[in-house]
């Protein structure tokens, strides 16, 4: 997946300005996709210029002016055609995990550190996306939201941050008491 279908499934639903969009990246769309607001300019000034979105100008009286976008027809269909291609695989590459491969062979105390770190980083975002998937719902219960809302791809990849966010945390913690209970028994020896 390139950053411009994240993009153009962002711009779904409304139209944003690039400030708007960086905020929604920040919040759901990170859950699968990470783009820094640099980034995330770049690629709307190529999707309007390929003719997949589209921006006007708004003009503001008390601040700058600014660039609202929106999704043209041309990027529906770019992204029914992603939508068909196949999927790769996910994989994961996280420096923590190379760490906790080397800590028999290196300090525990940092790692450690860093694994409370994370466990803390992503309880933080699973309160964010739980209140999130309750924001999309509204007054319906997960079930009914499911069955019967009107829009529910970001409801559903926002369950996958929040069991993904929910996992990590519970890993983290683990794997930070078990390299304490083995330095404390170790100790001990």
């Amino acid at each position: 997946m390139a950053l411009r279908h994240a993009v153009l499934a962002a711009l779904l639903d409304d139209e944003y300005s690039g400030y708007q969009l960086a905020k929604a990246f920040d919040i759901g769309v990170a859950n699968f996709w990470h783009a820094l607001p640099q980034q995330l300019y770049a690629e709307l000034t190529k999707l309007e210029k390929e003719g997949l979105v589209t921006g006007r100008e708004v003009v503001q009286e008390t601040r700058p002016n600014k660039r609202l976008f929106r999704v043209t027809d041309a990027g529906r269909a770019e992204l029914e055609r992603f939508a068909a291609a196949p999927s790769k695989p996910s994989f994961i590459r996280d420096d923590l995990l190379v760490k906790v491969q080397a800590a028999d062979r290196v300090g525990t105390a940092a790692v450690i550190e860093q694994l409370e770190e994370r466990a803390a980083a992503a309880a933080a975002k699973s309160e964010l996306l739980a209140a999130l998937l309750r924001q999309l719902r509204g007054d319906a219960d997960e079930e009914e939201f499911l069955r019967s809302g009107e829009r529910i791809g970001p409801y559903l990849t926002c369950l996958r941050g929040l069991a993904f966010e929910r996992e990590h945390r519970d890993w983290c913690l683990r794997i930070a008491a078990v390299l304490k209970e083995r330095r404390t028994t170790r100790a001990e020896r």
